[in-house]
């Protein structure tokens, strides 16, 4: 018969493989409490365990699910072998596992003699490491357990405290559940369970009820253009002209019935001052109709190459990404890398980071807080960004990670 303790590695690895897929696209939120809930149980289940194990498991489980889809990047569009694109892959969310690894190592080190103080702390250090992961090595702040609230009752506690408080709040309620397994004093574990679990859903959905933000002058009709073209055809010089008269064919007669136009992030097949005649005729048809052309362009100084985001038209402003992708946007280590396989030498892969501060695109009397693809997953960063914005636009290319 196999013992407990053999069992644990395994159903750690399974509970972080099945945390994401309480995320979107699937949605299945109750996993996310379900799964948190499990790697609290192991915890309490076999004390004698290296807690650092367990949590490096579920770590692997869990980002090896999440973040599966860098492989697309590396093997498709990086010409690197399957073998080596696999490899990139695993040493990313390996690295990446550290993180719950050293969670659950503080866990063991802190937790407290009482099993409901040990919940406070476990949520508490959750949250705490999500937050090291928005900032650490520039950030990866992916996968947070807060966005499963998005599919649950508990999304009406989102505009009170954010991604953050939400998965507190989801990751709380998982080890509430676990608790019941535990063999004496079951009535009162059910009670106290029940109570946490009900206490953040009815909350959460009486929240649902209450209007958080008000309209501003009248309601405004957007256009979004995706013109889905191939990487492989971005950047090749004869496919320019193509690219540019699509986009200019698809965007005409969106001007006379819609006030605001987004193209996607890099719309432009070149750099900006490559773009001029095109982005003053784009300008000017836009303003003879009163409309905005917001769109992702490549653009460069003498102090570096930038991802940026510029409002045309009737709209004002360009703004350079800050939060750079790396390995996607720019290359650590870059004087050791490059070269040494197709990979770290993508085109459009040497941005420099934009200044912080910079002023939010303007169309009209509408302040436009832009966000360039992965920037949007920093939440404290888009909470600041927004102050003052009425309106918030992201773009990104997801190109990069196939269907």
């Amino acid at each position: 018969m196999i013992s407990l303790r053999r069992l644990i590695p395994g159903c750690a690895l399974l509970a972080g493989v099945l945390f994401p897929l309480g995320l979107s696209p699937t949605a299945l939120w109750p996993l996310v409490p379900l799964s948190a809930g499990v790697l609290f149980a192991l915890l309490e289940w076999q004390r004698s365990q290296p807690a650092f194990r367990i949590g490096y498991l579920y770590g692997l489980g869990f980002f090896g699910t999440a973040v599966s889809w860098v492989y697309v990047s590396i093997h498709t569009y990086g010409a690197t072998p399957a073998w080596l694109a696999v490899s990139f892959t695993l040493l990313f969310c390996g690295g990446l596992a550290l993180f719950f690894g050293a969670q659950l190592w503080g866990f063991k080190r802190l937790s407290s003699q009482h099993v409901y103080w040990r919940v406070i702390q476990f949520a508490s250090l959750w949250v705490l490491f999500e937050w090291l992961r928005s900032w650490i090595l520039t950030g990866f702040p992916w996968g947070y357990a807060g966005y499963g609230a998005l599919a649950s009752p508990v999304s009406g506690w989102a505009p009170l405290v954010g991604v953050y408080g939400c998965s507190w709040l989801l990751v709380a309620m998982g080890c509430s559940w676990a608790i019941l397994l535990r063999r004496h004093r079951m009535t009162s574990h059910w009670a106290i369970s029940l109570g946490v679990t009900g206490t953040i859903l009815l909350s959460g959905q009486l929240l649902t009820t209450v209007t958080w933000t008000k309209p501003l002058g009248d309601p405004i009709r957007v256009a979004i253009v995706q013109p889905a073209v191939p990487l492989a055809k971005k950047w090749t010089r004869r496919h320019r002209e193509d690219i540019l008269n699509d986009l200019a064919a698809t965007t005409d007669p969106l001007y006379g019935t819609h006030e605001l136009i987004v193209w996607p992030e890099s719309a432009l097949p070149g750099y900006r001052d490559q773009m001029q005649r095109f982005l003053t005729s784009i300008d000017t048809q836009a303003a003879a109709h009163g409309a905005t052309v917001i769109t992702g362009i490549p653009s460069r100084d003498n102090q570096g190459r930038y991802n940026s985001i510029e409002a045309l038209g009737a709209g004002s402003g360009i703004y350079h990404k800050q939060k750079l992708v790396p390995f996607g946007e720019y290359i650590p280590f870059e004087s050791w890398l490059r070269g040494v396989i197709g990979f770290f030498d993508l085109p459009m892969s040497q941005f420099t980071p934009g200044p912080a501060n910079q002023a939010p695109l303007v169309m009209g009397n509408i302040a436009i807080a832009p966000f360039i693809c992965y920037e949007m997953v920093y939440p404290d960063f888009v909470a600041a960004g927004s102050k003052g914005s009425q309106l918030l636009v992201t773009i990104s290319n997801d190109t990069w990670f196939g269907e």
